[in-house]
């Protein structure tokens, strides 16, 4: 027989998605084109609390529930949402072509996505301008998903850049394919024969990783990165806003960032914006660097001016200029959600959203138009436990769960005002969350241990 329900019991707490931030395509899935510059809650288009991830391209955006169905909506001109036309969606619309499909994961480049199935397999859609959808000899763009044929092996991992896409096998090898990197390759390294996965339409493996097992990877407007299993971050690439941590302009093979600049430390998560980058450590430290000019980074920094990099081999990290040595964030220490946009970032600190950065769409969802420097609550969202949080290239998207209704009886607990987080505030807070860091995470188990190996630039993963 059926226990009733206590009299007393609190009602179980419901979960909402919310969208914010630049609009001109309907990449919100509010139903119209204007920049929305508060969380607006969007009309439950599937089960909210079903959601597992939240991705976003360049005028795109894309929910995968836990049952593997995929919602799309916004810029469709080359295809990219996968459903069948050239239309743009302004609601959120399942990809009937992937139905009995269950998908993993998708990653939204800047016209094109990339999807990742449960049985390891990878199809993409959208433009194939630069040959970012690795279909070789294909049409200019492709409106429904097609298998990546060539890309054989399970894949694990993939990620979307501006111009070109990787993915991780099981097997821990590293494929690229799109041109993207190729022409400001060409022009920072003249006389080197270029790798082929530069310049490949389709899947190359990345040399320079042989001796290594990647388990995630990421793509940036003109950079590649690359996650081992053994907590090393490999990037490649352009380096023309510091964001590989080098003193080279480009580099053409993978190169690892030394254990020193995280406080020889193992990297467990690691996201990426068009031109930063995000890490974090195994005991919940957060380093960012790269470009700074929006106040991406989320932090002040010394001195960047009037620096640019050279083409000699790279130095240590200590002598580089502050935003190409990636530096801890300790108001980040903790963060169990971090995404990243082209310019922005979202991120959930003890169940609090945060934003910083780029603003100028109010994709950091504080009302205003005006950049974001330190990483701050969005306040329409205060009274709200994040779950899950996505960025596009100007948007932004957050699982929320609403507050538990109080129990028969009982009065709800007024909580006091957030304060804003900044380098310098709650770094006691920030110890604290570092000792729990492990301890929350000791008894994870190993899908959720792998859940934390995720590409983040542009899209959320789950950590």
């Amino acid at each position: 027989m059926e226990r009733e329900p206590s009299a007393t019991a609190a009602a179980p707490a419901a979960a909402a998605l919310f969208a914010w931030g630049a609009n001109s395509y309907g990449q919100l899935g509010l139903g119209h084109k204007e920049d929305v510059l508060l969380p607006q809650q969007l009309s439950d288009f599937c089960n909210p609390g079903c959601v597992k991830r939240i991705t976003g391209g360049g005028g795109h955006s894309a929910v995968v529930t836990d049952e593997g169905s995929l919602f799309v909506c916004g810029l469709n001109k080359d295809g990219q949402l996968g459903l069948g036309h050239t239309e743009d969606a302004l609601y959120f619309t399942p990809c009937k072509s992937l139905l009995g499909c269950p998908i993993q994961q998708v990653a939204c480049g800047w016209d094109f996505t990339i999807i990742l199935t449960e049985n390891g397999q990878v199809l993409s859609c959208g433009s194939n301008s630069f040959g970012q959808l690795g279909i070789p000899h294909g049409p200019r763009r492709c409106v429904v998903p097609q298998a990546i044929e060539p890309l054989r092996e399970k894949v694990v991992s993939i990620a979307a850049g501006l111009r070109h896409a990787l993915a991780a096998t099981a097997s821990g090898m590293v494929f690229q394919w799109g041109t993207g990197l190729a022409s400001s390759g060409r022009r920072l390294c003249p006389g080197q024969t270029l790798p082929l996965f530069l310049t490949a339409k389709e899947p190359s493996r990345v040399t320079g990783l042989e001796n290594s097992q990647a388990v995630c990877v990421l793509a940036g407007s003109d950079h590649s990165a690359s996650l081992t299993d053994a907590g090393e971050l490999f990037v490649w690439g352009s380096n023309k806003h510091g964001q590989l941590a080098s003193h080279a302009a480009f580099l053409p093979v993978p190169q690892k960032i030394e254990a020193h600049c995280f406080q020889n430390e193992k990297i467990a998560a690691v996201w990426n914006g068009w031109t930063h980058l995000v890490a974090q450590t195994e005991t919940g430290k957060v380093f960012t660097w790269g470009r700074a000019d929006y106040g991406q980074l989320g932090r002040t920094l010394k001195s960047h001016e009037g620096w640019k990099p050279k083409k000699q081999d790279p130095s240590l990290c200590c002598s580089r200029p502050s935003k190409s040595t990636p530096s801890s964030l300790h108001c980040l220490t903790g963060a169990t959600e971090v995404s990243c946009g082209s310019e922005h970032n979202l991120a959930v600190i003890g169940g609090t959203c945060y934003s910083w950065g780029w603003n100028e769409h109010g994709m950091c969802g504080d009302g205003t138009e005006a950049n974001v420097w330190a990483p701050k609550p969005v306040p329409a969202l205060r009274s709200l436990s994040g779950l899950r949080v996505g960025c596009g290239a100007g948007h932004s998207l957050a699982l929320c769960q609403w507050p538990a209704l109080p129990a028969l009886g009982q009065h709800p607990r007024v909580t006091g005002p957030f304060p804003d987080a900044t380098e310098e505030a709650g770094s006691q807070e920030a110890m604290d969350q570092e000792r729990n860091w492990k301890d929350r995470h000791a008894e994870a188990s190993p899908q959720s241990q792998s859940d934390r190996f995720r590409n983040g630039g542009l899209v959320t993963e789950t950590l």
